[in-house]
């Protein structure tokens, strides 16, 4: 049994700037072969994935210890172990799923498997990110990343709604609980979708997809909160209130590094077409419609596994973050020379202020396009 339908795949059609990515292509090739640098990750990744796993798991470690008799000092352990989901799904799945990891593709698809730890589903992850987002950044209708619950307003055309005025105030409530929607409804739900639009091909991988998906969440579900509750003396409500505070962090800490990328007042927005035709050079409208923040914040950049350096990110999603800072002087001068603007903001307070102002000029301008 084949999908409900065929993918109604987009197709980026134009000459003009069509020169750029080959010759920025070029030129970066240059820089990993004259350096003899491979593009994937070495001891850096390799240390940094195993201190990002020592910040999830440790916590995890005390709390089913049962050693932990205060429940502040409980809360604040589901806190810190919130760091460190994030921190492995920015710092270490978001390379692996991308295969920029390794070289070796069962390494990729292993640590890969961190979405699914954190309670997320690497299928869907792959689908929504690798395939729509990277390919249809900003385009409404394709892009999964701006298609928000009605009461939020991420793109000019999407439909305006009085509510949309104050979404710069209550954006960060539906950031803070996206993880836990994520792992809880969003995943299922999206899996059916990508089934019924025919991102997923087949019965038997729409079926493969699922098991996948149920298994790792009841794996999730017992370890981080039946172990808990089991090995601990404290009320239940506690460990669900725990595990809710956990996603808020990693919820509040990943929204915001994926959305300062795109939803900004001075970066382009598309909509899908029933032509399926986007009148754009892709790498183009990748610069368009993505920003940078805080290239120089070493220590930020090193969190969020490089997605500080965004517009780096999509136009060589198949290199390893820890490359980013080394090509974007690289994509800067060749921006330049072909008259593209490379939009980036100093920091990342800026970014998010910046971020907040698109969201009230798309809140209080309906006509705004």
């Amino acid at each position: 049994m084949a999908a409900s339908q065929t993918f109604k795949a987009h197709k980026f059609v134009s000459e003009q700037d069509s020169e750029f990515y080959s010759v920025l292509r070029k030129r970066v090739r240059r820089y990993f072969e004259e350096g003899n640098i491979s593009t994937f990750g070495d001891r850096r990744m390799y240390i940094k994935t195993a201190f990002m796993l020592a910040i999830y798991l440790v916590p995890f470690g005390f709390i089913v210890s049962g050693t932990i008799t205060s429940p502040w000092l409980y809360l604040a352990t589901y806190v810190f172990m919130g760091f460190g989901m994030a921190g492995m799904g920015l710092s270490v799945m978001h390379d692996a799923i991308h295969g920029a990891y390794s070289k070796h593709k069962w390494v990729n698809q292993l640590l890969g498997n961190a979405m699914n730890l954190i309670g997320g589903n690497s299928d869907v992850w792959r689908m929504q990110h690798n395939v729509l987002h990277h390919t249809y950044t900003n385009v409404l209708g394709m892009d999964d990343d701006i298609n928000t619950p009605p009461i939020l307003r991420f793109s000019p055309h999407e439909k305006w709604m009085k509510a949309h005025k104050y979404q710069y105030l209550y954006v960060w409530f539906f950031y803070g609980i996206s993880t836990f929607t994520r792992v809880t409804l969003r995943d299922p739900v999206q899996v059916f979708w990508y089934w019924n639009n025919g991102l997923i091909k087949s019965k038997k991988e729409f079926a493969k997809i699922m098991a996948n998906l149920i298994f790792w969440k009841i794996f999730h579900f017992t370890y981080l909160l039946v172990l808990p509750i089991y090995f601990n003396s404290f009320s239940p409500w506690l460990t669900l209130g725990a595990y809710f505070l956990m996603h808020v962090v990693a919820g509040s800490i990943m929204s915001m590094i994926f959305q300062t990328a795109h939803v900004m007042p001075d970066l382009d927005h598309k909509k899908a077409r029933e032509d399926r035709i986007i009148e754009e050079n892709w790498a183009v409208h990748e610069m368009k419609t993505t920003s940078n923040y805080a290239p120089n914040n070493k220590m930020l950049t090193w969190y969020v596994g490089g997605l500080n350096f965004q517009v780096e990110h999509h136009l060589f999603a198949n290199i390893c973050h820890i490359h980013y800072p080394k090509i974007a002087p690289i994509v800067v001068q060749t921006a330049k020379e072909y008259n593209i603007k490379y939009h980036s903001q100093p920091s990342l307070a800026e970014a998010v202020k910046a971020h907040a102002r698109g969201l009230y000029e798309l809140g209080n301008n309906p006509n705004k396009r």
